[in-house]
């Protein structure tokens, strides 16, 4: 099994080591020819207008949102959930449109405004730190997708679409592997 995570910024490492103690090994996706080998993908918390126009540069946009519209699996962290949702309500943003939310950038604020806080996520007997850094907020999200787990305000904050992970916090920041666990359990 090889997870893709897509390499042009953001915190890339952060997810190659949780995936490395689960001893999975990564790639660093920054071409169309690197999603070849890859069961699946996780597009990093960073900054999302910064991988858009490398996914535009690298001519990757259009390749990885077909593989994702045909269900390759998707684990989006922040900037990730910016990239896929179908919308962004306070600015007009390029998104993949492949995840049935509507979300606002930087939702809770600068990044002076960080926080990080101890959640509830179903299917878990104890809680996650999660950690929030310019986070986004869903807005608005369609019915019929699951959420997981809610910020202190009932903010949806990890929902699941299908074949698509969607976290508005850095799982990968710490030593809780257990959402990369979940991600990889979900390929098999």
């Amino acid at each position: 099994m090889k997870i893709g995570i897509l390499g042009f910024q953001g915190s890339i490492e952060e997810h190659e080591y949780a995936f490395r103690r689960l001893s999975v090994e990564t790639i660093r996706v920054k071409t169309p020819q690197d999603l070849e080998c890859v069961d699946g993908i996780v597009l990093p918390g960073g900054e999302s207008t910064h991988m858009l126009r490398m996914l535009h540069f690298n001519h990757l946009f259009d390749p990885l949102r077909k593989m994702i519209q045909d269900g390759l699996p998707t684990m989006a962290t922040c900037a990730g959930v910016v990239l896929l949702s179908k919308a962004i309500d306070n600015t007009k943003q390029e998104t993949f449109q492949v995840l049935d939310v509507v979300v606002s950038r930087n939702g809770y604020g600068p990044q002076y405004f960080s926080f990080v806080e101890e959640v509830t996520i179903e299917g878990f007997t104890e809680k996650f730190r999660a950690v929030f850094i310019r986070a986004p907020i869903v807005r608005s999200l369609d019915s019929n997708i699951p959420v997981l787990s809610k910020d202190r305000h009932e903010n949806p904050i990890f929902i699941r679409q299908k074949n698509i992970f969607a976290l508005t916090f850095h799982p990968e920041i710490g030593n809780d592997d257990r959402i990369h666990s979940m991600f990889l359990q979900s390929l098999t």
